[in-house]
Formats: structure tokens, C-alpha cells, sequence
């Protein structure tokens, strides 16, 4: 099930639940903690050849949204 801009998927019985990007088993979590670790985007498609300059930007903007979402529910 797409969640998000035909890119973000979660399933219940793939990594318990988290989104991931297009049905595969690479979470929005993993490219966070990737990108916090310093990797680039470059570097990451280079691990992850499976992976795209878009959904790496879908995450980014998914998780900034889920953050925003949660700050106005707890400010409310």
C-alpha cells in the first residue's frame, strides 16, 4: 500500500510496520540515519543502486512532514 507520492510503503509485515520506499526493504529510517552519518545522496545510490535521487527526497520531505504533523497534534 503507497502512502505517500507513490513511493512510500508501509506494510505490517515488512520491518515491522515502518515505511519504506517503494515496497523494498530499505526504510525512510535507514536514509535518515544514513544521511546523518554523512553520507550524500551520491553515496547512498552508490550503496543502493536500486535506490533514486527522488526517493531519497521523498523520504527527506516524508519525515519532515510526520514531524510537523506531530508537533501541531502535541501544540494543539
Amino acid at each position: 500500500m503507497y502512502i505517500y507520492k507513490n513511493i512510500i510503503s508501509i506494510d505490517e509485515g515488512k520491518r515491522s510496520g515502518k515505511p519504506c520506499i517503494r515496497e523494498m526493504r530499505i526504510t525512510v529510517e535507514d536514509i535518515l540515519l544514513w544521511l546523518a552519518s554523512g553520507m550524500s545522496f551520491e553515496d547512498i545510490i552508490a550503496d543502493f543502486p536500486e535506490l533514486t535521487k527522488e526517493d531519497i527526497m521523498v523520504a527527506l520531505e516524508f519525515s519532515a512532514n510526520q514531524q510537523k504533523k506531530i508537533f501541531y497534534d502535541v501544540a494543539a
